[in-house]
């Protein structure tokens, strides 16, 4: 039994102010990429398990300048696809095809813009898998008053206000068991292709099955990573890890 990794690396940089994917800009001297990668392959779970294959997901036209963030990790980079579920698609692809790949038995889904998901997350999230919950999140309580709204105009209409005590903010990596999330991708590759259709996160796709999803406890320094004030919180986090 072995775990498996996919880190898509597709995202844009231009809310960042940057032209190159997200995965590029740099935080505390590395690329995010780096940084995420870096933690997987740094995450051991309870029973000394640790993540054996790792595959990134880059935008085609800059799998060279992704690889060359990584050449200093033992990891396969390959073409993304035009969404995120088609991405992670290409990622089970690859991993498919690598060495040892009958025995896998946990896949992990992360992103590359939570580059500061500690490996301790990492670990829990595999825990929970290797424990029999086959689909598994980490969330963090949401803290703010929700509002349901009529959505369309400059001033909208509230409905309802959405009970806090049930709600997760939910993060990436995401844990599944091989099988579940191998058969989830194969019942909707037709999906995968538009962003209309595709589904924005993994657990997201397995609900479509109607499998159950469980969610462990998250951490703040898994946060996303999508403007500036993002980066700045993010370098803060790092130098006080640091």
């Amino acid at each position: 039994m072995t775990v498996a990794a996919v880190l898509t690396a597709a995202g844009s940089g231009s809310r960042l102010g940057h032209s190159l994917p997200k995965a590029l800009v740099s935080l505390g001297g590395q690329s995010l990429v780096a940084h995420a990668a870096r933690n997987l392959l740094a995450a051991r779970t309870a029973g000394d398990r640790h993540v054996q294959t790792l595959v990134v997901t880059a935008p085609a036209e800059h799998v060279a300048a992704v690889s060359d963030a990584l050449a200093h990790l033992d990891v396969l980079v390959v073409p993304g696809g035009p969404t995120r579920q088609a991405s992670v698609a290409a990622g089970l692809a690859a991993l498919r095809s690598a060495p040892g790949s009958e025995d896998i038995s946990v896949v992990l889904v992360h992103d590359a813009a939570r580059p500061l998901a500690p490996p301790s997350l990492i670990a829990r999230v595999v825990d929970a898998v290797l424990s029999g919950h086959h689909a598994v999140v980490p969330g963090l309580p949401v803290t703010d008053t929700v509002k349901q709204v009529e959505p369309g105009g400059p001033v909208e209409l509230v409905v309802a206000t959405v009970p806090r005590a049930d709600l997760r903010a939910v993060q990436t990596p995401q844990g599944f068991s091989w099988e579940l999330l191998s058969r989830a991708h194969a019942t909707f590759a037709a999906d995968a292709d538009h962003e209309s259709s595709a589904a924005s996160d993994d657990a997201g796709l397995v609900e479509r099955l109607g499998e159950r999803v469980w969610v462990v406890a998250g951490d703040e320094r898994a946060a996303k990573i999508t403007t500036p004030r993002d980066l700045a919180v993010a370098t803060l986090l790092l130098e006080a890890d640091g």
